[in-house]
């Protein structure tokens, strides 16, 4: 069978959180970073390009987004999936709105779904709102996202600011009758001029009824839950097979930028445990990232023998919002990326090969440092965050890339375990 379903997903990590839910669910997946250059030569069923668009001006993210789908349609794709985020991360300038019409245009389509729901990790979507868990998005903590930062849980309302294409609802009363339900429902949206619908789902039975009704649907746009339905559509069950990896071996290393409240409460839990930690301060970045990597290194080599490190900019909302009053909210997430990239190329170099990254704009800076161009994914470790296995420019390396608000408390202490 060759590649049906093609993907591109606005960040690293989320690109390997969609991709776990498709191995998952039987099918065979390759993670590239960025778009190839060259054809795709492995047998796969779905190809997921990674691209580090989420918070790129929108006709940037627009841009990369048209070359990477003519890129999947010269591969023979049938099916394209836009993936997002599931805490739908996009201000009223934002990109998934530009993106999905851009895509619509050049696949010739009127019509296509949005729906940000993944229940195994708390995100549900209940008449049009989002919600985080227990609460709405804008009081989850995501309201104080320092580059997306959410004011609004409704997700119609959020989509129609960004689109010039009628936003409109499938709901909860809809999606609970099954596929030919949605589809009837997608129908008569159709015929009222709607262009994008969203789709509440708040469990998982509810995203396997949505997958029949989406058979054929040129662009399906969506976070990673959708992805559980689509690949029945081509006759595919689950298989243990497609996630098998090679045998883990070398030095481990944590490296985290996000300062979601799940990563704040991670690093904290590691460092309770007795983990070695360093924290880095932004304010004390200047670009010139070899100070940095040498104190970094000096402080690490001697403690990686012992068992994993960890080093990180993490911090909490108030310290976040006084470091971008000096530097800019740009300027500083640039300076850490940055900072955090050159360390892990360090921590690879320095013997390396297990390695969790944390934070999305972290992930995708850390792989383009370490010369990764491909990622073949492996067992989940929690819900959207599976091991990966990749060579980059130090040699072979298992990697997981963490969506910030992705994974439980004891995540950096656990994950080791699926390796083993």
């Amino acid at each position: 069978m060759t590649m049906v379903l093609g993907c591109i997903a606005d960040d690293f990590t989320g690109a390997t959180d969609l991709a776990n839910n498709l191995v998952r669910s039987g099918m065979r997946v390759v993670q590239t970073i960025g778009v190839p250059t060259g054809a795709l030569n492995v047998e796969v069923d779905a190809v997921v390009v990674a691209l580090k668009s989420r918070t790129t001006p929108a006709a940037e993210a627009v841009a990369q987004s048209l070359v990477a789908l003519r890129w999947l349609q010269a591969q023979g794709a049938q099916q394209i999936y836009f993936k997002y985020c599931s805490t739908f991360d996009s201000t009223p300038a934002g990109n998934i709105g530009p993106v999905t019409e851009a895509l619509m245009d050049a696949l010739g389509t009127d019509f296509t779904i949005a729906t940000p729901a993944f229940p195994d990790n708390g995100r549900t979507v209940f008449k049009g709102y989002l919600f985080a868990g227990n609460v709405l998005l804008n009081e989850s903590g995501m309201q104080n996202h320092p580059l997306t930062p959410m004011q609004d849980a409704n997700l119609v309302r959020v989509m129609q600011a960004q689109t010039q294409r009628q936003v409109g609802l499938i709901d909860y009363t809809v999606v609970a009758r099954g596929p030919q339900a949605i589809g009837e429902r997608i129908a008569a949206l159709r015929v009222e001029g709607v262009g994008v619908a969203i789709v509440d789902a708040t469990s998982n039975d509810d995203l396997l009824r949505l997958g029949p009704a989406l058979k054929g649907m040129p662009l399906v746009t969506a976070g990673s839950g959708v992805a559980i339905g689509l690949p029945a559509n081509w006759g595919l069950v689950p298989s243990s097979t497609a996630s098998q990896l090679p045998p883990a071996q070398g030095l481990r290393a944590i490296v985290s930028g996000s300062c979601s409240q799940a990563t704040r409460r991670q690093v904290a839990h590691f460092k309770a445990q007795g983990g070695a930690a360093l924290a880095l301060d932004p304010l004390q970045l200047t670009g010139d990232t070899e100070p940095v990597v040498a104190k970094v290194m000096a402080w690490a080599q001697p403690l990686l023998s012992q068992g994993p490190v960890l080093v990180y900019s993490t911090a909490e909302p108030e310290a976040v919002k006084a470091i971008q009053a000096r530097l800019g909210a740009a300027t500083a997430g640039a300076l850490v990326e940055h900072a955090l990239a050159a360390v892990a190329r360090a921590l690879a170099q320095a013997g390396v090969q297990q390695l969790v990254v944390a934070g999305g704009e972290t992930s995708g800076a850390c792989v383009q440092a370490l010369g990764i161009t491909q990622l073949q994914i492996g067992p989940q470790i929690d819900p959207g965050v599976p091991w990966c296995h990749a060579h980059g420019d130090a040699g072979p390396l298992h990697l997981t890339l963490k969506s910030g608000n992705f994974g439980t408390e004891d995540f950096f202490t656990k994950a080791w375990a699926g390796l083993a």
